[in-house]
């Protein structure tokens, strides 16, 4: 069953349910009212008989006739039956009525009064103490009125009901079909996507509602699932262009050294151009591995010193500088120690630091690297500076992303893994990184760690 069929079925049968409830409560209060009103009508009737019969010795008879002039119309002997002490009819016409038992007359003089219905009658009964006895003043009254009035009440308020019914079934497929139409034009939007073109499925509503919400949700999901396509396709790219040159290189070597006996020296040479381009595939790989799991790592963070770590990296990158005729320098201007414990993970911050400053020194060329750790608004502050070639300014909004590379990297070796693995590595962190950058002047990397108590 789709969501609008539920939804009119629902709202449908809540209403029905609703109406059906109201409309008995309706009916069988109008039905008591009605009931209790005819009955008071007859008690009137019974007193003013009881009046005009009995009070009839004591009334002067120009009032007696004033009496029976106003209320002739109600005081009908054929409805009327007054009963003595002997339960005998002394007064009206209403004589030997079946459905006046002698049960009714003791009850009327015990409780001094009596109402029943029966054979489509109203009978009232009082007890009329009198000068001339004690007397039971029965009168009567056709419910016809009654059950006339019932019947139309009962008439309007089926078809109210079953009008009200049809009416709420239209008006829920009317409003199910418009409160619906948003998650239909979704579900049509998501049947067209484009597997090409993944990331721009579903534009924004701005109804700053639930479906706007499940919008916003929906294109988060395309947003990582786009991701991880780009990812597997700039992979297969990448390894089917970029492993090239490593592996022609081993290849050719080998191809060419196996054409004849070389020298011990020429062995080693061959030899150790292999294990470089071998080390430099093991480390693409092992890059690409550990970024594939970024998003499967459990918290393991545990308190760390920030500048211990860039010590760290300093005496394993301070010789690759010097072959690079270039040199790093270290400045510390924290005033607060409590600012270079940081909780982390400290290998894959290494890693993210490590990548930052090595890429400082392979475009740095003769120039030093600067690293510098301070603070602002009770952070702590790292800027990693260079004064190499720089980045492009359009190249700056896609440099951090996965496998790409600036367009003046010349001969630089590198396989655009390293920043979007450290950026990828910093976020999961909270550090934030800006890079700044002119071409021909240098570039500078500011991390920004997040306050922690």
């Amino acid at each position: 069953m789709t969501l609008r069929n539920r939804f009119t079925l629902i709202s449908s049968l809540s209403f029905g349910i609703v109406s059906i409830i109201t409309s008995a409560v309706i009916f069988f209060a109008y039905y008591d009212s009605t009931k209790i009103f005819y009955f008071e009508k007859l008690r009137n009737t019974a007193l003013i008989s009881a009046i005009y019969y009995l009070e009839k010795d004591e009334l002067p008879k120009d009032r007696h006739a004033q009496i029976k002039k106003e209320y002739n119309h109600l005081i009908q002997n054929n409805r009327v039956a007054v009963y003595n002490q002997n339960n005998e009819v002394t007064f009206g016409h209403n004589l030997n009525d079946k459905n006046i038992k002698l049960s009714h007359l003791k009850a009327v003089r015990s409780n001094k009064g009596l109402q029943f219905m029966s054979d489509n009658q109203f009978y009232y009964g009082i007890f009329y103490p009198d000068n001339q006895g004690d007397f039971v003043v029965f009168v009567k009254s056709p419910n016809d009125s009654f059950q006339s009035q019932i019947l139309r009440l009962a008439i309007i308020m089926l078809s109210v009901l079953i009008v009200g019914l049809l009416v709420i079934y239209f008006l829920s497929r009317y409003l199910s079909k418009v409160v619906y139409k948003p998650i239909s034009n979704v579900v049509e939007r998501i049947n067209k996507v484009d597997y090409n073109n993944i990331s721009t499925a579903i534009t924004s509503t701005n109804t700053n509602d639930e479906v706007e919400e499940l919008i916003k949700s929906y294109n988060k999901l395309l947003g990582r699932i786009s991701e991880n396509v780009l990812l597997q396709q700039n992979f297969i790219n990448y390894v089917s262009h970029e492993f090239k040159t490593p592996l022609a290189a081993i290849s050719g070597n080998l191809e060419v050294f196996a054409q004849k006996d070389r020298t011990p020296e020429e062995y080693r040479e061959v030899a150790k151009e292999s294990l470089e381009n071998v080390y430099e595939i093991e480390n693409i790989l092992n890059n690409l591995l550990l970024m594939s799991g970024m998003t499967k790592l459990e918290s393991s963070h545990q308190p760390m010193r920030v500048d211990e770590l860039i010590w760290k990296i300093y005496e394993k990158l301070e010789p690759k500088a010097k072959e690079n005729n270039s040199s790093i320098k270290i400045e510390l201007k924290v005033t607060k120690p409590a600012l270079l414990e940081f909780p982390g993970n400290e290998t894959l911050l290494y890693l993210a630091l490590y990548n930052i400053v090595e890429n400082a020194i392979k475009y740095s060329f003769d120039k030093p690297v600067v690293i510098t750790l301070s603070e602002k608004d009770s952070q702590l502050h790292i800027r990693v500076k260079d004064e190499g070639r720089g980045i492009p300014y359009e190249d700056l909004a896609k440099i951090s992303e996965t496998f790409y590379r600036g367009k003046n990297v010349d001969t630089v070796k590198g396989s655009g893994i390293g920043l979007s693995l450290s950026k990828s590595i910093f976020d999961h962190h909270n550090i934030q990184m800006e890079i700044d950058s002119i071409v021909n002047v240098g570039t500078s990397v500011l991390l920004k760690f997040p306050v922690h108590s």
